[in-house]
């Protein structure tokens, strides 16, 4: 297990590498944060100063190395608009946006896999084909849409919950989480559902094909034959089997809850680190805009790396593959 781990890490290092080359690289050159700074009315050596001090002088690749090593450290300069440390920045969103993230994959995972879970054993029901219907929406309709109709409904019509923000949150540590609130879960109701929807559906077409195939399987008609409850073949054998493909896009899909929360968060304007890379990109935050794109980076290698363990600890075929070489 430990050369495992290794192995994959060791793989991990050069895809940081590109990442952080490609975001350094298509920032570079996007706007001129120096006259963002400044304002409109500065002098040439106030300009030339404050390019020195940014380092903005110096060649690309002098400017991409310092930023890797910096990065590595956890330290990812000062942000060009708001002139604060961006891991300082990162740390005050990164709560909301986890927060958001999980919830909506919980959502997805635990209403998901019950739904393709029916849809595959009673395939031919009238609810099953309104779950059917209900998937091809929500895989259908863009996120944003999908927001706005929302907040159309449950804001400006009826108007139980709120249509933007957080909520009420409390401090643990450095730590912010409106899990702890009335509020906090109301505000999160809706953008939660948002992000999650998409999710949702593919979970639950995924679990219904994959039960589809393991249902016709020969162990399964054995198992059957030797008179095990439908109860039995269905959750102790079918349902097993049909986890370990599940495993894997639910881990992907965590990493794009992640990643692409950014258009949730705008349309909710949930102050989670989408809406701060939304808001880096109008004014050429380079350091924000690099350093939200290697977390990313880092999250989807992480849950990658997850997803591997768990697929070789449920997976006996693997320990036995790598045992036998």
């Amino acid at each position: 297990m430990p050369a495992f781990i290794l192995s994959r890490l060791l793989q991990a290092i050069p895809v940081l590498l590109v990442v952080a080359l490609i975001s350094f690289a298509m920032f570079a050159y996007v706007g001129d944060p120096v006259a963002i700074m400044l304002g409109q009315d500065f002098t040439e050596a106030q300009r030339q100063a404050l390019v020195a001090s940014l380092g903005l002088d110096q060649p690309f690749f002098v400017q991409f190395f310092k930023f890797v090593v910096n990065a590595a450290q956890g330290e990812f300069g000062l942000s060009y608009r708001l002139s604060r440390p961006v891991a300082e920045l990162i740390a005050e969103r990164a709560p909301a946006t986890l927060e958001l993230a999980f919830v909506a994959a919980a959502i997805a995972m635990l209403v998901g896999v019950p739904m393709g879970v029916y849809t595959g054993l009673y395939r031919n029901s009238w609810l099953s084909r309104f779950f059917l219907t209900f998937s091809l929406i929500g895989v259908s309709l863009p996120t944003f849409l999908i927001g706005i109709l929302l907040i159309l409904v449950f804001s400006v019509l009826l108007g139980w919950l709120p249509s933007y923000g957080r909520g009420e949150v409390v401090q643990l540590g450095w730590w912010s989480t409106g899990l702890l609130t009335a509020d906090g879960w109301r505000a999160l109701i809706l953008p939660a559902i948002t992000l999650g929807l998409f999710q949702l559906t593919l979970i639950m077409r995924l679990v219904r094909a994959e039960m589809l195939e393991v249902l016709r399987t020969d162990y399964i008609k054995f198992a059957r034959a030797r008179g095990l409850p439908d109860r039995s073949v269905h959750f102790g054998h079918a349902l097993k089997n049909t986890l370990v493909p599940v495993i894997t896009i639910a881990g992907l899909q965590l990493g794009s809850i992640i990643a692409f929360a950014i258009v949730t968060e705008t349309v909710f304007q949930w102050p989670g680190m989408g809406l701060l890379f939304i808001q880096s990109v109008g004014s050429a935050d380079i350091p924000v805009m690099a350093a939200y794109l290697m977390l990313t980076a880092l999250i989807f290698v992480v849950i990658n790396l997850v997803v591997d363990i768990l697929y070789y600890i449920v997976d006996p075929r693997l320990r036995a593959g790598r045992g036998g070489h």
